[in-house]
């Protein structure tokens, strides 16, 4: 596996890794425009030097294995998971920076899905300790 690296030559750390979780039917064949438009919502935020270490991950969920309020459902407005490393939450603009990201993941999936879902899109931010995460088999918040 290829580590990104800055133009400078040094490793970039994983930044940002966005899922999408969307019923299987409802994803199958808008897998290439919704790695586009993901991308390009964390790089609207937070600039061209994050693009390289973005990482999009499509998950399609079978029918019969969403379900709400305990009965499966046929119809269902994606999720976002966006991971970043928790410092973000203690930065003096977290607060904008978490408004931009929602607004920015939501307007991506409407863009690919269609405006009608925008009410119902979820987008969780989840905060990673650097010093509870690895890379490579390394703690990422040791000499890094």
């Amino acid at each position: 596996m290829s580590t990104s690296r800055r133009a400078d030559g040094s490793r970039l750390l994983p930044v940002p890794h966005v899922t999408l979780y969307a019923l299987e039917e409802e994803l199958a064949g808008r897998e290439p425009g919704l790695i586009t438009a993901l991308t390009d919502a964390v790089v609207s935020v937070y600039g061209d030097w994050a693009r390289a270490s973005v990482e999009v991950r499509l998950i399609g969920v079978p029918a019969g294995r969403w379900a709400r309020g305990g009965a499966a459902v046929t119809r269902a407005a994606p999720a976002v998971t966006f991971g970043l490393r928790e410092e973000v939450f203690a930065r003096d603009d977290a607060a904008t920076v978490v408004a931009r990201l929602v607004s920015a993941l939501t307007d991506a999936v409407t863009a690919v899905f269609g405006d009608g879902c925008r009410d119902e899109v979820l987008v969780e931010l989840v905060g990673q300790p650097t010093t509870r995460s690895g890379l490579g088999g390394t703690v990422i918040g040791q000499g890094q």
